[in-house]
C-alpha cells in the first residue's frame, strides 16, 4: 500500500507524540511504500526550528528520514490545480500547504496519514485517509 506523511504525522514520529508508533509500524512494513510532498521537507524544518531544534539536528533528521521514503513528491502545477479543487470541495476552509500536500497525495494514489482534524472536511471520495 502507499502512503504519503503529512508533516504532523512526520513531526509526531519525531518527537513521539501521539500517532508515533502507527508511523513507525508503516515504516516497518516491507509491503508500505512511504511518501511526502516536498513542501513537508520546509514544514518540518520551520516547525523543528521554531521548537529550538538546531540546524544539524535539522538537517540529520531530514536526510534519516529521507532514507526511508520512496519518493518525495514535488509540488508541479498539476498538484497546484487540484489542491485548488480540493479547497473548492472542502466542507470548511483548509490551509493552503494542506491542500498541497492532501494533493500530492491523490496524484500518487497514496492514503494521506494526519493527525490534523482539519482534513476530514475533504471529501472522502477525493482523497484516502488515516488520521493518527
Amino acid at each position: 500500500m502507499k502512503y504519503l506523511l503529512d508533516t504532523s504525522a512526520l513531526l509526531a514520529h519525531y518527537r513521539n507524540e501521539e500517532g508515533a508508533a502507527k508511523v513507525q509500524l508503516l515504516f516497518e512494513d516491507d509491503d508500505a511504500s512511504i511518501a511526502i510532498a516536498s513542501i513537508t521537507l520546509t514544514e518540518f524544518s520551520r516547525r523543528m526550528n521554531a521548537l529550538g531544534a538546531s540546524r544539524d539536528d535539522i538537517s540529520t533528521a531530514l536526510e534519516n528520514y529521507c532514507r526511508v521514503f520512496s519518493s518525495v513528491i514535488a509540488i508541479d502545477e498539476p498538484i497546484a490545480r487540484k489542491a485548488f479543487l480540493l479547497g473548492l470541495e472542502a466542507e470548511s476552509r483548509i490551509p493552503m500547504a494542506d491542500a498541497l500536500i492532501a494533493a500530492a497525495a491523490h496524484s500518487a494514489e497514496a492514503v494521506l496519514v494526519h493527525r490534523d482534524p482539519h482534513f476530514v472536511a475533504l471529501p472522502s471520495k477525493s482523497i484516502k485517509q488515516q488520521m493518527l
